[in-house]
């Protein structure tokens, strides 16, 4: 019994590594022109990928700074998607993320992970900003992208 759970962790983990592959900023710079619903499913995907990657952080290595910080903003991103989804008559995606995740072996590689998790997620929003989309009209989506960056 113990083999077969082993085993089907594996394949789980696999393809779990695998499809965080095709999440969030990573799925956008692979989409060279998102329609705005993919904007959402994207920036969704990459706010729950970031919350959870600094919840495992912090279940690793205790509720420290600056992730149990970051984490109450990764939050904020998440429901105003969320608000988003609902004014548009979307559903909201699942957060499989949890599942998705590692959290690194020491405190400093976590620092690093994060610096580059934030720099991938900024430069996604900035895509979107700078997409043909969004140029097309002013609205609150691209206002709340704004909010997201700054």
């Amino acid at each position: 019994m113990k083999k077969v759970s082993i085993i089907l962790g594996l394949l789980f983990l696999t393809a779990g590594l695998f499809y965080a592959d095709t999440w969030g900023a990573e799925a956008a710079k692979e989409d060279k022109n998102p329609s705005v619903s993919n904007m959402l499913k994207y920036a969704l995907e990459d706010e729950y990928l970031a919350r959870a990657e600094y919840n495992a952080i912090m279940n690793k290595f205790g509720k420290i700074r600056p992730f149990s910080n970051i984490v109450k903003a990764e939050e904020r991103h998440i429901q105003w998607l969320h608000d988003e989804y609902k004014n548009r008559n979307l559903p909201i995606p699942e957060d499989f993320a949890p599942n998705l995740v590692i959290a690194p072996e020491t405190v400093k590689a976590s620092l690093e992970a994060g610096i580059s998790a934030e720099t991938e997620n900024i430069a996604m929003y900035k895509s979107f900003l700078d997409s043909a989309e969004l140029a097309k009209s002013e609205n609150l989506w691209k206002r709340r992208i704004a909010i997201l960056l700054f």
